[in-house]
């Protein structure tokens, strides 16, 4: 319910807001970028559509430099997306509402090469792409909206799999630098999502990362769950809905509203328990040397809706 979706303000030592609240939106191709660069180029400009035109303003240059985005950084992204053959790895997109503090609107994209030798070393190594809203976006507009306009811009990529979700909104990476602030969120808010998408396009490959107020699910995946008709039968709640996609692809909603799951409210829902164990034998694994979100935590993070 939207009067349960928290407001958080995260700030760093220097006083700035690092990280708040928002939803994300993730989709992750087992396909290399030249196959994909059309279709997240399509899908950025839907995002850019549906959004305010003001809400994008700053991109990431080659140099690593944020340079304001106007006419001539626009034309850049679209070259560096449509005239790249290929990448081995890394950020090719990345843009945002404001150059410092975690706005609500952010743009990413990990276009991978996979026969590249540094890819084809790693199995788990795929494209990821991601949309974020700050939460007044999903309060304006309506859940209904926004699923909608996920489901648009799920139609455009060639997913294996993806999820749209409430979450801790931050520049990429950027949550790593208060990410002992985060642990008590993070125990509190189960239905908050930690993303990081280049983390994730090095592991995931065609596998899952949980159970998701929306969630895709594509080839293999979803074959490996038996299919549609068979995750009916696994998950016969009434807040589950069911929208199929072409190339045998289904999107699970798993109520109208995304669930912040604070756990001084109530429990997890069990549509959401049904389905994190379904996917629980594909999930990824994530975590580095960032301690105390190193590999064990992120391990048992991901499967916290699983008991």
């Amino acid at each position: 319910m939207r009067e349960n979706i928290p407001i958080i303000r995260v700030r760093n030592d220097y006083g700035d807001v690092a990280v708040r609240d928002g939803v994300i939106l993730c989709f992750f191709m087992r396909r290399s970028h030249g196959e994909l660069a059309p279709a997240v180029w399509r899908a950025l400009q839907a995002y850019h559509r549906a959004i305010s035109p003001a809400s994008l303003n700053w991109y990431g240059s080659d140099d690593g430099d944020t340079l304001p985005l106007d006419d001539q950084g626009w034309e850049h992204i679209r070259k560096t997306l449509l005239e790249r053959p290929w990448a081995g790895a890394g950020r090719l997109a990345s843009l945002s509402d404001t150059p410092g503090e975690a706005g609500g609107y952010h743009f990413d994209y990990e276009g991978r090469q996979l026969d590249h030798p540094l890819s084809s070393r790693k199995e788990g190594v795929t494209s990821g792409v991601s949309f974020s809203f700050p939460t007044e976006y999903l309060l304006e507009h309506g859940p209904a909206h926004l699923r909608a306009l996920a489901l648009e811009l799920g139609r455009e990529l060639p997913f294996s799999f993806g999820y749209a979700s409430l979450a801790f909104v931050s520049h990429p990476g950027v949550w790593y630098g208060v990410r002992r602030q985060l642990l008590d969120l993070l125990q509190r808010y189960l239905g908050l999502d930690l993303y990081l998408l280049s983390e994730t396009s090095d592991v995931i490959g065609t596998g899952a990362r949980g159970a998701y107020w929306l969630t895709f699910l594509g080839q293999p995946l979803l074959g490996r769950l038996g299919g549609a008709e068979a995750l009916r039968d696994k998950l016969p709640f009434p807040e589950v809905t069911f929208e199929p996609m072409e190339s045998e692809r289904l999107l699970l909603t798993l109520g109208e509203w995304p669930d912040a799951m604070d756990t001084e409210k109530g429990a997890v829902p069990p549509q959401y328990r049904a389905l994190a164990r379904l996917l629980e034998p594909y999930l990824c694994e994530e975590g580095g040397l960032w301690p105390p979100m190193n590999r064990d935590y992120m391990h048992r993070w991901l499967r916290r809706l699983c008991p």
